[in-house]
């Protein structure tokens, strides 16, 4: 037989912390930029006049039991 019964598995790579920790400080700062538009929009800061950011996160922010009405 010239074949392995079991086939060898691959070896998973380690990802170390100095290259995951911009990523995650990146996701980090986004997150909270979109937090901040979906939460502040027709708020007592508005980020965008009207009312077109307000209607397209709507479901959001019920979700995120920011008060919309």
């Amino acid at each position: 037989m010239t074949q392995a019964a079991i086939p060898s598995t691959p070896s998973i790579p380690v990802v170390g912390l100095r290259e995951l920790l911009p990523w995650a400080v990146f996701a980090g700062v986004i997150l909270l930029a979109l937090l901040y538009l979906v939460g502040m929009d027709q708020g007592a800061t508005s980020v965008f006049s009207g009312e077109m950011i307000h209607e397209f996160v709507h479901d959001g922010r019920h979700m995120l039991a920011f008060p919309c009405h």
